[in-house]
């Protein structure tokens, strides 16, 4: 039995990022098209409460409101976080302050950034005025952060407004990402090395005595420990497949292309792989398959026929 050595353990940064895109409704279309012309709106409630940032349904009776009006650009800071360290994508590259602020003429707070000196300089109470960007685009950016302000608390009835704008935005797109170090353990440490080498390894389960590709460091079936390595393939079987027409994002392959759950010989799992070197419409269940390396690559660039006759159905019908 082939005991798998212990690995330096490896990390890397990993990003994981889309763009998120979706269309608006009349209210929260009216409120970013309201800020892109230095103007916030809120929504009435059945109560005669204004709430900003405006929502669709009331939050108690959760019945439809749409009375949008127009409140102040100064307001009140109820509570706030000091953030010493800003990160990526955030309103300010300086140190500065969250804060839940009321605007004049709101029942409820708006969270966004305060720029000010230092934490002492912050408080519950603290006037602030809205400061606009210079560029807007009908976001919530458009309202660069806030400042501190010498004004005094106004009593204000909000004004009506229709919610009616030039230009007004329709749909936004949101970038969500997150930037992260992943560590893969021993097993999966072990399994990337030797891919480094042109080889594919697994480790074997000493209950069921299944073959795990790529290993997990634990059976998924027995829930024991693995720690025997197999080297499994090259060559392997394609299980199932499916053909690719849409174009992913930073990946330079001709439309369309086929991808394939493949099952390396003495592998009892099936890892996916591209498949090339074949017409598209020609891949199929029971394809023997090998493994297309290019130089200094970290995986198989693609797997292509080997020119065997295909596999008999019953010898990967448990792998699909």
């Amino acid at each position: 039995m082939a005991v798998a050595p212990q690995p330096d353990i490896l990390k890397a940064p990993l990003v994981v990022e889309f763009p998120f895109t979706r269309s608006l409704g009349p209210v929260q279309a009216a409120f970013l098209s309201g800020l892109r012309h230095r103007t916030v709106l809120g929504v009435r409630t059945t109560d005669d409460r204004v709430l900003v940032p405006p929502v669709e349904y009331d939050p108690v009776t959760a019945a439809e409101i749409r009375d949008l009006v127009e409140v102040g650009d100064t307001g009140t800071v109820t509570t706030w976080a000091w953030n010493p360290a800003p990160r990526r994508g955030q309103p300010l590259d300086t140190p500065f302050a969250w804060v839940l602020v009321k605007l004049d003429g709101a029942d409820t707070a708006l969270l966004h950034a305060l720029d000010a000196t230092g934490p002492d300089a912050v408080h519950s109470g603290l006037r602030v005025r809205v400061r606009w960007a210079a560029e807007r685009t009908g976001a919530i950016t458009d309202i660069a952060c806030f400042e501190p302000d010498d004004s005094t608390p106004e009593q204000i009835r909000p004004a009506p407004h229709t919610g009616e704008f030039e230009d007004g935005v329709t749909g936004i797109v949101a970038a969500a990402r997150l930037d992260y170090t992943y560590s893969p353990g021993g097993a999966q440490s072990r399994y990337i090395n030797a891919l480094a080498d042109n080889r594919t390894v697994g480790e074997r389960c000493p209950s069921c005595r299944k073959v795990y590709v790529p290993p997990r460091g634990a059976c998924p079936t027995c829930g024991v420990a693995t720690t025997e390595q197999v080297e499994v393939g090259p060559a392997g079987t394609v299980t199932t497949y499916c053909i690719v027409n849409v174009k992913a994002k930073n990946l330079d392959i001709e439309l369309p292309y086929v991808y394939a759950h493949i099952a390396l010989d003495g592998a009892d799992l099936a890892l996916h792989g591209r498949i090339g070197g074949i017409p598209y419409d020609q891949v199929r269940m029971g394809l023997r398959v090998e493994p297309v390396w290019t130089e200094g690559g970290r995986y198989p660039d693609h797997y292509r026929p080997t020119g065997e006759p295909d596999a008999d159905y019953d010898t990967y019908k448990e792998l699909i």
